[in-house]
C-alpha cells in the first residue's frame, strides 16, 4: 500500500488543480480567503450553526441546477463581508469563468462563487467604512493572489478572528491516501467554544495530529471535558463561526460530496468545545475535483472521516498558527 500522510505543503493547495488566496485589512482587523479550483468543481455544503452568514448555498442541493462552483469564499465581516463574493465573481468573470447555459455573445458568464462569513465586527479594528465596506475589494485582491502557497494563523478570513478566549486564525492541513487520493482542508476559525481542554495547552484535536503540525502539546486529561468549559468568552451572546472548505480529488457526484460534508462537520465537533451553538454560524464546503472514482460507500465513508480528521487537524492549526510569535 502507498505511504499515506501530510502532503508535500501540508495545507489544501496538495489538493491538484486548487488553489487559495487571501488578502486582510490591518486597519479594520479583518479578511477574506478564497479558494479557487483551476475547473469548476462539484460542490456541496452543510450548515450546523444556529447563526450562520451564506451566499449562494441553495445551489448546494443536489436537485438544483448548477452542481458546480467556480470559487468558495471564507470572509469576516458578517453580513458586510458577503460582498467579497461580488469582488471574487467580478474577477472570474472578468477573466470570462463562470456558468452558461449556452454561449450568446455580449452576454457574460454567471461565477458561481458560494460564500460563508464569521463576525469579526467587535474585535477593535476600524469599522466605520460608512457605505463602503472593504470586503469587495479585499475578495479581488484575494482571488487575484490565489495559487498554491499560504499563510497561516493571522490571515484571510482568520486575521481578526478569536477562538474562545484566544487569538482565532485560519489554518489548513491535508493527507495524502494514495492512489491519487488527496483530501485537504482550510478553516476559518472563530469559534466561541475553546479548542483547548480546560486548564492546559492541549489541544482537543491532539488524537489526530500529524508531525507535531500544531506543537506535539498532548492530548487532554480524562475527565476534562466533564462539564461546560470555564474559558470559553463568555461575554454575552454574539455571533460565532468556524467556517472552511474541505477540497478532495475524488469524481464525487454533488449528493456524495454532501455526504462528505455532513461527516466533515465532525470534525468541528472534535476540535472544539462547545459547537454548534445557537449563536455559531459553523458552515463546511466541500469541492470534488477530478480524480479517483469511490468504490461504493466503504470507500466514501473512508473520505469523510479522513476529511473530519483534517477538519480538526486545520481548527486546532489555525489557533497554534495564530498564536505564534512572529518569526
Amino acid at each position: 500500500m502507498a505511504k499515506s500522510g501530510p502532503g508535500p505543503r501540508n495545507d489544501i493547495t496538495d489538493v491538484p488543480g486548487v488553489k487559495i488566496g487571501q488578502a486582510h485589512d490591518e486597519n479594520v482587523r479583518t479578511g477574506v480567503s478564497v479558494v479557487i479550483p483551476d475547473a469548476p468543481a462539484i460542490v456541496a455544503g452543510d450548515i450546523r450553526g444556529g447563526g450562520p452568514g451564506t451566499r449562494e448555498t441553495d445551489l448546494l442541493d443536489p436537485s438544483s441546477l448548477v452542481e458546480r462552483a467556480d470559487a468558495i469564499v471564507l470572509a469576516g465581516g458578517s453580513s458586510y463581508g458577503l460582498a467579497a463574493g461580488d469582488g471574487v465573481t467580478a474577477f472570474l468573470g472578468a477573466a470570462g469563468k463562470g456558468f452558461r447555459l449556452m454561449e450568446t455573445p455580449g452576454v457574460p458568464p454567471s461565477p458561481i462563487v458560494p460564500a460563508a462569513i464569521l463576525y469579526d465586527l467587535a474585535n477593535g479594528g476600524d469599522k466605520n467604512w460608512g457605505a463602503n465596506p472593504p470586503y469587495a475589494c479585499l475578495g479581488r485582491e484575494a482571488a487575484a493572489a490565489a495559487g498554491v502557497s499560504m499563510s497561516q494563523g493571522r490571515a484571510g478570513a482568520g486575521f481578526g478572528a478569536r477562538a474562545g478566549a484566544e487569538q482565532g486564525g485560519i489554518g489548513s492541513v491535508s493527507y495524502d491516501a494514495g492512489r491519487g487520493l488527496v483530501i485537504g482542508a482550510v478553516m476559518a476559525v472563530n469559534s466561541f467554544g475553546s479548542v483547548r481542554a480546560p486548564g492546559s495547552r492541549a489541544f482537543w484535536a491532539a488524537p489526530f495530529e500529524m508531525n507535531a503540525e500544531f506543537g506535539g502539546l498532548g492530548g487532554p486529561q480524562s475527565g476534562a471535558a466533564a462539564d461546560f468549559p470555564s474559558d470559553t468568552k463568555l461575554a454575552g451572546v454574539r455571533a460565532n463561526t468556524t467556517i472552511g472548505v474541505v477540497a478532495v480529488s475524488a469524481a464525487l457526484t454533488q449528493a456524495q460530496a454532501k455526504r462528505i460534508a455532513i461527516m466533515a462537520q465532525d470534525g468541528i465537533a472534535r476540535a472544539i468545545r462547545p459547537v454548534h451553538g445557537p449563536t455559531d454560524g459553523d458552515v463546511i464546503f466541500v469541492l470534488a475535483t477530478d480524480g479517483p472514482k469511490p468504490d461504493g460507500p466503504l470507500e466514501l465513508t473512508r473520505i469523510g472521516t479522513i476529511a473530519a480528521d483534517c477538519v480538526a487537524r486545520a481548527i486546532a492549526r489555525a489557533v497554534f498558527e495564530a498564536d505564534r510569535p512572529p518569526g
